[in-house]
This record gives structure tokens, sequence and C-alpha cells, in this order.
């Protein structure tokens, strides 16, 4: 759905939509597994011309990998959201500056409008975790034998090495073969 600065001049745009599955592009590792779905207003702000804000909820799953383990995580999200969108001139000209002073967060725009899975998409980026993980208490993969741990504990031991001195390591083995050489 395309939100149009001319149509917001006149009147505030009200929008409802189910956005199935998969339309919405994210990363490689993030897929949306539900339809999204959303309401919510869009309006001018009074106080200049082409600010837009545009508020509302969002009710959906998100598919992605666990970081620690590889294993598949479906993450609901559900969110209500206020955004303030300004022309990208405005970002040019140092309106970014005053706004940062205001404690605003705000995005940018180019053209003459919005486009609303955009606007949606920015939103759940912004919800999701740092790090995806399946549980707080994931152990993750065995660095040595690829072993899942939450599955099955292995008995690979890893040696914790101080990689400070590996160049002195090596400067001594190098010498040493030059010692025996002479």
């Amino acid at each position: 759905m395309f939100i149009s600065l001319q149509e917001l001049e006149t009147q505030n745009v009200r929008f409802k939509a189910d956005i199935p599955a998969g339309e919405i592009e994210f990363d490689s590792k993030l897929k949306q597994a539900t339809a999204l779905h959303t309401e919510g207003v869009a309006s001018l702000l009074s106080h200049s011309v082409g600010d837009v804000r545009v508020q509302g909820d969002l009710d959906v799953h998100i598919d992605a990998v666990c970081d620690r383990c590889l294993e598949a995580v479906k993450f609901p999200i559900r969110r209500h959201f206020d955004l303030v969108y300004l022309p990208a001139s405005e970002a040019v000209e140092g309106g970014e500056e005053e706004i940062e002073e205001a404690g605003v967060d705000v995005g940018f725009y180019e053209g003459n409008g919005l486009e609303l899975n955009d606007v949606l998409r920015e939103v759940v980026l912004l919800d999701l975790p740092m790090q995806v993980v399946c549980d707080e208490a994931c152990k993750g993969i065995c660095p040595v034998c690829g072993q899942n741990r939450n599955q099955r504990d292995c008995d690979c031991r890893t040696k914790a090495e101080d990689d400070r001195w590996n160049k002195l390591k090596s400067l001594r083995a190098e010498m040493a073969r030059e010692g025996i050489r002479k």
C-alpha cells in the first residue's frame, strides 16, 4: 500500500491490511512465517510540510535461525509503532540535528509518499533482538565435532589457549630449526 502525500494533505489515511506470508523481504536469515496484520493511521504533522507520522499496531510471526545452535526459531512480534518520516531533503539541510536534539526517532523518505511495506519491515527489524536465540539457555554447537549440545552432550574438550603468545611460540620454533641447521 502506498501512502501518498497528496492524499495526506486532504485527510488522514487509515490503513488495515493483512500482508501475506513471504511478501515482505527481510534478509536471508529471516522470513515472514504468517500473514502480517496491521491497523493504523498516517497523517501529516501540522507544523511542517511533508513530515508524516505513521501510528499503528502489527502482529506477525517471523522464522529465524538461532545464532548459537542454528535451529529454526519462530518469533511472535506484536507491537505498537509511532514513527515520523521526513523528506530526504531535510536530512541534507540539517533537519536531522534538530530532531536528534528533540529526542524523536525519525526516518526519511524520497518521492511523493511512503510505501507501507517498507515502514512495517523497519518496525519488525527494530523489534528483533540483536542476537536471535532459541532459548537463553541454548548451549550452541560444539566447535570440535559440530554436535548440537542441546540435543546431546559430546565428550569433546576444547583447550583454551592464550593467542597473545602464538607469535613467540612460532619464533621459538623457527629459532630451534635454524639452530639445528647450523
